[in-house]
């Protein structure tokens, strides 16, 4: 028996049957992990990208007029929402991304402050008269006596399989850029897009048509 038992037991030793279903077995929860991280990380980049595309075209379609009503202004932030597209940018009632653009003007010294703001969000919008750092931009008086405008975007981004481990991610860019066409007025703020405005002017009406 005891000879039975060892033969069976060097058998054992040197069976390689099912070596590759075992070995498949030992990595494929591994081979799935990166196939999911995969998929999930390739999601965020491209939501990232749009996110980033939506900040600039926001400030981008701003920045062409030297005067908005609340109504283009509306009609803006809407538009620009739908450059997530095909992504959702609401989970039922609860909205997934805010938009805010605000201008931002600089005193004789170089100090920004906000002009105004407006948000998709009701808590998104910043407070006029609010500081803002702009790092070496403005420093030692440089650039002072300018606008601009910012668009700060955000987006709530839930991996569909990955949301146990990384849970809700929060993707944000922001943007400034020069207004296009504004003209000096007589005192502070300095080469702004009025907001709002009781009728709108664009670039072309103000500069080609001069009807505004």
């Amino acid at each position: 028996m005891i000879a039975a038992l060892s033969s069976r037991a060097r058998h054992l030793l040197t069976d390689v049957r099912a070596v590759a279903a075992t070995e498949f077995a030992i990595v494929a929860p591994f081979m799935l992990l990166l196939y999911v991280g995969g998929v999930e990380l390739g999601n965020g980049l491209a939501m990232n990208v749009k996110v980033s595309a939506t900040a600039h075209s926001v400030a981008d379609m701003v920045t062409q007029n030297t005067a908005v009503t609340a109504a283009q202004m509306d009609g803006i932030l809407a538009a620009a929402s739908a450059i997530m597209a095909p992504y959702p940018i609401k989970n039922g009632s609860t909205s997934l991304m805010t938009i805010t653009v605000s201008e931002v003007s600089t005193d004789s010294n170089g100090t920004a402050t906000v002009q105004w703001s407006k948000s998709t969000s009701s808590s998104g919008a910043r407070n006029k008269g609010d500081p803002m750092t702009l790092s070496s931009f403005t420093s030692g008086g440089k650039n002072a006596n300018i606008s601009l405008i910012l668009a700060e975007v955000s987006y709530d981004y839930t991996p569909n399989l990955g949301y146990a481990i990384s849970g809700t991610v929060k993707l944000s860019d922001s943007y400034y850029l020069f207004p296009r066409c504004s003209t000096n007025g007589t005192g502070f703020p300095y080469y702004d897009v009025k907001y709002p405005a009781t009728a709108t002017c664009t670039c072309i009406q103000h500069l080609q048509q001069k009807s505004c």
